[in-house]
């Protein structure tokens, strides 16, 4: 349970550090960019996806290691039970991390606290994306129809 909670802990800031910096970036990036308001819009909307993708990686890999490395849990319902495949954390951190909660892989042992962890944490870090995304629509495109 202890490498579990470590492991989540380190995820959880690791995770809201990188969302916190790629969010801080495009602001200054795109506040003063002569580019035109449709294409920053877009950019935001791209950068928002590959940080949520690199965010599920990391949460991934943290699966990954404390399945085949730290021994910390399991992951049912894998094909390669017990060594599971990254290809198979990585699938089971996006189902968790944007709630999507298909059930095919369930967690079992400490493991499920990471998951409940995930789940939160995405659903706070989706949350902030669609809230940046937002003032971003409404600072360009009142910029650029001048209302």
């Amino acid at each position: 349970m202890f490498y579990v909670t470590l492991v989540t802990l380190l995820l959880v800031a690791t995770a809201t550090l990188l969302h916190y910096e790629v969010l801080q970036g495009l602001h200054r990036r795109l506040s003063g960019s002569p580019m035109p308001s449709r294409p920053k819009v877009l950019v935001v909307m791209a950068t928002c996806f590959v940080a949520h993708a690199l965010e599920i990686v990391l949460y991934g890999l943290g699966y990954w290691l404390l399945i085949n490395h730290v021994g910390s849990g399991q992951l049912t319902g894998t094909a390669a039970e017990p060594q599971v495949t990254l290809s198979e954390c990585l699938y089971f951190s996006g189902a968790t991390y944007t709630s999507l909660g298909l059930g095919d892989l369930a967690p079992t042992g400490a493991l499920r606290m990471l998951a409940a962890a995930q789940a939160l944490h995405g659903l706070l870090l989706i949350g902030w994306t669609a809230s940046f995304l937002y003032i971003a629509m409404e600072r360009f495109w009142t910029a650029r129809h001048g209302r």
